[in-house]
């Protein structure tokens, strides 16, 4: 730490001014243009990695009950709803050994060639 503690600004401005003095014409020219080229790129970059989503609607429909429900009201009411639960429970599992199954494939194919 003790090379940062000599560290002057204006010093090395006045150093990177004498180098640059020392150097012929093309070369600041060329300096110059891969200095714009690599900041284009950069620039596009982060134009490009800003991606706008779409706005979704996300409704949520709620269901109000009474009060005073007596139990077996509460377990017709869900007895009436566990099919339509269980569906998509179904539908949600199915994704998901679907997903694994793809993961799966993936790791036996990297497991083949040696990763």
């Amino acid at each position: 730490m003790s090379y940062l503690q000599r560290f002057n600004p204006l010093r090395a401005f006045g150093d990177f001014r004498r180098w640059l003095a020392t150097r012929k014409p093309y070369e600041l020219w060329f300096m110059i243009l891969a200095m714009a080229v690599t900041l284009v790129i950069l620039y596009m970059f982060v134009k490009d990695s800003n991606v706008e989503t779409p706005y979704k609607r996300d409704i949520i429909y709620v269901q109000q009950w009474r009060l005073d429900r007596s139990d077996a009201d509460i377990k017709a009411q869900q007895a009436k709803d566990l099919p339509e639960e269980q569906k998509r429970r179904a539908a949600f599992e199915a994704a998901q050994k679907k997903r694994q199954a793809e993961f799966k494939k993936y790791d036996d194919w990297l497991t083949q060639h040696g990763f």
